[in-house]
């Protein structure tokens, strides 16, 4: 189309000099033309150096402004090499960000045009770039060869860029993948490290400012853990990633994902993997809470709070900006998008359009932000594109505010910022109706037993102000018609009293509740649906300050970070006044307490999944005795000397070796030590290295286990000791060695494949800790090729379902083809093989890759281990006994059908026989049948 006839709108030169330049410059053109020229050039020094650096060009340009702009401006740059390309790339990205700006402030162009092609062109970009790299990395042989186009290599457009909704100054968000499955074995790590090479330069090529400018600074930080992994890594991978650790923000995040380079084939069949992370089965309402949790942090972090005004306002970020609208769109897809296709849209109008559909929005609130967010951004833009600048800032002065007035066509800048004043402030009341919306029903019906539970609340000292008895009149209907409704609700409403009962005040924890009624359904979730987390929290009520501290719904921290916080927290209480060891273990069991109750509560609420709790709460552990062991060795050194010799190492067995522990673990450890030629400590009452080495196991049972004021920390199991209860609590390096290459039983081996050192002690900790797993190996390669190891798990089987049948109807873990089957099968591929594998899912892949099992059975037998798995660790969650749903009510059922994929109760029993079933087959094909009354009993 010829642009001088699409233009709609003028801008209003605010440099009347840069004006009359651009006007005599292009004074050929067509009249209309040349004042949108000349208004631009008086609004934005940026696109006016454009315009005299292609001053030829655009009169040319202007005849053909449409859509194909990025593919005329790119023609022909498949064949330049990466020098080139990127000046060419340059030169390119200047002039659509022109054409595009010119027809933006005209009116020649819909936003949905003017940023599809700033996204077009940056799609073009990166697979010109990541494609010339590649043939380098081709032409130099370092890429293995294979069929699939672009070596398999697709790059993820995340954000903006993946929604088509890319601005002038945005960077592009992008997550570079490989399909490992595209090489052979034997050529996929010398194919990584070749696509490695080709994305580092890709990005260089794309973000480097030099004399010709950028292309588009390029972000690959959203990639699985881009802390530690690196810039381009295999599909596999990261579906492993996402499976096992991936956040609530990162299902968010993909939403929007699309492939934009390399092999789109590949990278559309990662999304198809991958859908089941971003799109729950069930209605999601977890994700409101992350998403107003979200808001308030990125408020807070920008200090983009407080009174709202115009000047230095951020139109992305702040009150009532376009953040709010894309957060509360995106929140109501993760609700509701996992059953419902049609809701899976990457765009931000269209997917307002989808919800209004759907009945999920009413069609005139969808209307209405539908038209503040096209408005939002189309002033965004003109912010950028002022002098090329990165920012959603409005000027802070009024001459810069006149400014972007004028470039909207509107010369009274009061009328503007009214106008724009008011939009904010409504799209902000419309996003808090959503995520605090106001009170709930009037009172429901109470029993004569429940209103004498009531009657007793006034008297608390959570209800003692009367700023806290307001708040709390204002919550309370919503808070008991809730709990009215579950199944037990009495039991429920009892569970609440004792919670409120211990809080020491209620103004900030009733305006969280009124500012956040999700944490209602949290706290009634709790005392309803989960009578184990519910026993948990009446008894340490205290872990609520972590749900107070603003940060319960960030991502999970990390280990590295969990411990330096414990370790510094117990520093301080060492170190304080009134402080030292008893109040450094109470704050130690606080700590704790805390994070087990944010972990329960996340996988409660289906921000975290059964793999990630069993990491995190194996996280808690591993801190808490890396931060106590120093401790204990410091209260033993205090009367007999520091630890003799090179010191002692912990190892996690079982559960915590393997880091899955769920809601009811306990802590399965070793102690190993090392003071050979030593003969005694060097302290006030020396010990031998032996009797040295038991007071510090001991002291560390105590620190872990022993009940204090906040309760208690951890049960401590040490009988996977060599001689079990008879045999020392500690045990010496080379008589460790000893046993375990000459006595030990085969059960004794198959618990060494899941021991990990956890933390050490004494002048050569790493060291030891180091030659501990070495001799861990060399035990399992040694010991592995004993022909009694399938012999003697056949009779440990035997022996294991004699002496413990199932808990129940829906016991996950004890009998036949149940998760421990599955684990101790796994273990003995691993002692056979001779693996460093501890996972049961590592152990089975080290099965297959050693041929001790067929791939197909392998794959079975973890498909079962998870299933199994997710049913255990949900059940440990919500129930202190065995299972039964009756006594659980819906909340309960509904939580174990979440956790486990299944539509009812009905398909969950079908599914947890035969997956039992099939795992019991395998194992027993392996090693022949159990002999007990265990099939009868089945």
């Amino acid at each position: 189309m010829q642009l001088a006839s699409a233009i709609t709108r003028l801008p209003i030169a605010c440099d009347t000099s840069r004006a009359a330049e651009a006007a005599a410059r292009f004074a050929g053109l067509d009249p209309r033309l040349v004042d949108l020229l000349s208004g631009a050039a008086g609004c934005s020094p940026y696109l006016w150096s454009l315009m005299q650096r292609e001053a030829d060009w655009l009169a040319q340009a202007v005849a053909a402004a449409d859509d194909r702009v990025v593919a005329r401006e790119t023609e022909g740059l498949e064949d330049c090499d990466p020098a080139s390309l990127g000046v060419a790339l340059r030169q390119a990205k200047g002039r659509i960000a022109l054409l595009a700006g010119l027809a933006d402030l005209g009116g020649a162009w819909r936003l949905e045009q003017v940023t599809g092609a700033l996204t077009a062109f940056a799609d073009r970009a990166t697979d010109l770039a990541i494609r010339a790299h590649l043939a380098v990395e081709v032409a130099r042989g370092k890429l293995p060869d294979t069929d699939a186009d672009a070596g398999g290599l697709f790059v993820m457009a995340m954000g903006k860029m993946g929604a088509a909704e890319l601005n002038y100054s945005s960077d592009i968000d992008l997550i570079v993948l490989f399909d490992d499955q595209a090489y052979a074995v034997g050529d996929r790590q010398q194919a990584r490290a070749s696509l490695i090479r080709a994305t580092r330069r890709m990005a260089a090529t794309l973000s480097d400012n030099t004399q010709h400018g950028y292309v588009f600074r390029t972000d690959l930080r959203l990639r699985p853990d881009a802390a530690v992994t690196p810039v381009c890594l295999s599909a596999s991978a990261a579906l492993s990633y996402y499976e096992a650790e991936g956040r609530t923000w990162e299902r968010a995040a993909y939403i929007k994902a699309r492939p934009c380079a390399g092999d789109l084939a590949a990278g559309q069949r990662f999304l198809d993997d991958l859908r089941p992370f971003v799109w729950r089965r069930h209605l999601d309402f977890a994700a409101i809470q992350d998403a107003h949790d979200m808001r308030l942090r990125i408020r807070d972090h920008n200090a983009l709070g407080g009174s709202l005004t115009l000047p230095g306002h951020n139109m992305k970020l702040g009150q009532g900006g376009i953040r709010e609208i894309e957060f509360f769109t995106q929140t109501r897809q993760l609700i509701a998008g996992g059953r419902d296709r049609s809701l899976r849209l990457r765009g931000t109008v269209p997917a307002l359009a989808a919800l209004s559909q759907q009945g999920w929005v009413p069609a005139d609130i969808a209307a209405e932000l539908s038209d503040h967010y096209r408005q939002h951004r189309e002033i965004e833009h003109r912010v950028q594109m002022v002098n090329d600048a990165q920012t959603h800032d409005l000027p802070r002065d009024e001459a810069g505010l006149q400014n972007i007035a004028c470039m909207m066509g509107e010369p009274d800048l009061t009328t503007w910022s009214d106008r724009l004043l008011a939009r904010l402030k409504r799209v902000e009341t419309l996003t808090d109706a959503f995520f605090s919306p106001g009170d709930a029903a009037p009172l429901p019906e109470i029993s004569e037993r429940s209103q004498e539970i009531i009657d007793r609340w006034d008297s608390y000292a959570a209800l003692r102000s009367t700023r806290a008895q307001q708040i709390f009149r204002r919550i309370k209907p919503d808070l008991l018609s809730r709990m009215s409704r579950a199944e037990y609700a009495e039991d429920a409403l009892r569970r609440f009293d004792l919670f409120l009962q211990g809080l020491p005040a209620g103004v900030q924890i009733f305006s969280l509740f009124e500012a956040n009624p999700v944490l209602v359904d949290l706290l009634v979730d709790i005392c309803a649906t989960a009578p184990g987390l519910a026993a948990y929290l009446g008894r340490h009520p205290e872990v609520l300050d972590g749900v107070l501290g603003g940060s319960f719904f960030a991502p999970w921290p990390g280990p590295q970070a969990l411990q330096d916080d414990l370790a510094h927290r117990l520093d301080q209480q060492m170190k304080a006044r009134d402080g030292g060891y008893e109040r450094a273990l109470d704050e130690a069991r606080r700590w704790a307490h805390e994070w087990q109750f944010r972990i329960g509560v996340h996988h409660l609420r289906g921000l975290a999944d059964a793999a990630q709790i069993g990491q995190e709460y194996a996280d808690i552990a591993t801190a808490s005795i890396i931060a106590l062991l120093p401790l204990a060795a410091d209260q033993v050194a205090v009367r007999h000397g520091p630890p003799p010799g090179r010191g002692a190492v912990v190892l996690g067995m079982g559960s915590l070796g393997v880091r899955q522990l769920n809601a009811a673990s306990d802590l399965d450890l070793l102690i190993i030590y090392d003071a050979e030629g030593v003969d005694e400590s060097q302290g006030p009452k020396p010990l031998a290295p032996r009797a040295w080495y038991a007071r510090l196991t001991q002291a560390l049972i105590t620190a872990l286990s022993a009940q204090t004021a906040s309760g208690r920390l951890f049960e401590v199991d040490m009988r996977l000791r060599p001689s079990g209860r008879q045999g020392p609590v500690a045990t010496s390096l080379q008589s460790f060695r000893n046993y375990q290459l000459g006595e030990a039983w085969t059960w004794e081996h198959l618990a060494l494949t899941r021991a990990r050192p956890v933390a050490a002690c004494g002048a050569e900790a790493a060291a030891l800790s180091t030659e501990i797993e070495t001799l861990r190996l060399e035990i399992l390669r040694e010991r592995g090729h004993d022909d009694r190891v399938l012999a003697d798990l056949a009779d440990m089987r035997q022996r294991i379902f004699a002496a413990k049948p199932p808990d129940g109807a829906w016991e996950a873990k004890i009998g036949p083809g149940r998760l421990q089957d599955v684990e101790l099968f796994a273990q003995s591929l691993a002692l056979r093989s001779g693996d460093p594998a501890r996972t049961a899912l590592a152990q089975l892949r080290a099965g297959a890759r050693h041929g001790l099992i067929g791939r197909i059975e392998g794959e079975d037998l973890a498909s079962a281990q998870r299933f199994l798995w997710r049913l255990h660790a949900a059940g440990r969650l919500i129930s202190e006994q065995a299972l039964d749903m009756s006594r659980l009510g819906r909340g309960g059922q509904e939580f174990l059908l979440r956790e486990t994929g299944c539509d009812d109760l009905e398909e969950m029993a079908e599914r947890l026989a035969q997956v039992s079933r099939n795992a019991r087959e395998v194992i027993e094909g392996a090693l022949g049948p159990a002999q007990d009354g265990a099939q009868e009993r089945e």
